[in-house]
């Protein structure tokens, strides 16, 4: 096949792909006008309601990567593979900042050869909880939750780094980045793009090129991420009431704690959101443990949390994700549960 055939090859593959994309778009809106005009009006307000804590992280990650700080952070997980887990697990149960606004310093740490197992365990415990957290769980449920929601975040990033540890020494994991799109912006001119580290980005033209770079590829991730994942809730919520959900996962179920992380967890979407929401389903019959799996794998196995990862993985990594915040969210669950 020639270079001009080729063209028209990939012109067409084009062409069919972006009418298939507007197929999935003009064909809902012509049979479900209203659900989804209501559901892209909803989207519209979680994006304002998520802007506070969402826009500071951007801005962090856009500041991180532009004043070379990644190169002090990527130090936490170079080192012992040990001592690397147990620090990026530690790091991401008590930093301020969500797994899609980090989520440019975790690739540009791969890119850079970091191994896999400390950025698993950063991606599995950053999410679940962080000090501003454990305050409010404590406020709405207790502190009992709170305590074993912030344990939790820790030993889910140990378990899922020393599960992906141990994978990666026999090459069960492979190829670990995709290759263009999401990842090539995310990863260009990351950890560590700056030679050295200057906090005032402002001063230098390159700095300043560079934050706004990482600045427009968060922004673009977590709009793509964030605008699906928003819809996606909406239609949840239609046809899922706190009533419903615990019919399923009350105390008396054995299957409760399951049923919790499969179901409850991908109509999560923010953390403090779903406190109440919780508060709900317990105070209608949920069993703590359930309850706990349900705060743990929102974090991590959520609608926005698995698509902010899925660009820019590879499939056997992002289901080894995916694997290992299941059944780490499962065991966090029966070991509350236990406990409580």
């Amino acid at each position: 096949m020639n270079v001009q055939q080729t063209t028209l090859a990939r012109s067409g593959s084009r062409t069919w792909r972006h009418a298939g994309f507007a197929a999935l778009i003009i064909i809902p809106v012509l049979v479900w006008p209203d659900f989804v005009i209501d559901g892209l009006r909803f989207s519209l307000l979680g994006l304002v309601a998520v802007s506070p804590l969402v826009v500071p992280g951007i801005l962090l990650t856009a500041w991180i990567m532009a004043s070379g700080a990644d190169r002090i952070i990527s130090r936490a997980f170079e080192g012992r593979m040990l001592r690397a887990i147990v620090a990026a697990s530690l790091i991401g149960a008590i930093t301020p900042v969500c797994g899609v606004t980090i989520l440019p310093l975790m690739v540009g740490l791969l890119a850079a050869g970091v191994p896999l197992a400390p950025v698993m365990a950063f991606w599995l415990s950053s999410p679940v909880t962080d000090p501003a957290m454990l305050a409010t769980t404590a406020a709405a449920l207790g502190l009992a939750f709170a305590v074993g929601k912030t344990v939790a975040a820790f030993g889910l990033g140990l378990f899922g780094g020393a599960v992906t540890a141990i994978l990666s020494r026999q090459n069960a994991v492979g190829n670990i980045l995709r290759t263009g799109g999401l990842a090539s912006d995310l990863a260009s001119g990351t950890c560590c793009g700056a030679a050295s580290f200057e906090p005032r980005v402002w001063r230098e033209t390159e700095r300043r090129a560079a934050f706004r770079r990482q600045a427009a590829a968060t922004t673009r991730l977590i709009l793509i991420c964030l605008i699906p994942a928003f819809f996606a809730e909406y239609a949840l919520n239609a046809v899922l009431t706190p009533g419903s959900l615990a019919q399923y996962v009350g105390e008396d179920k054995w299957w409760a704690i399951p049923a919790a992380v499969f179901v409850g967890a991908p109509a999560y979407i923010d953390g403090y959101a779903a406190l109440p929401l919780t508060r709900a389903l317990v105070d209608n019959g949920m069993s703590p443990g359930a309850a706990m799996a349900f705060l743990v794998s929102g974090g991590v196995v959520s609608i926005w949390g698995a698509l902010a990862i899925f660009p820019v993985l590879k499939l056997r990594p992002f289901l080894l994700y995916l694997a290992l915040a299941v059944t780490g969210s499962v065991m966090a669950g029966y070991a509350f549960g236990w406990v409580v």
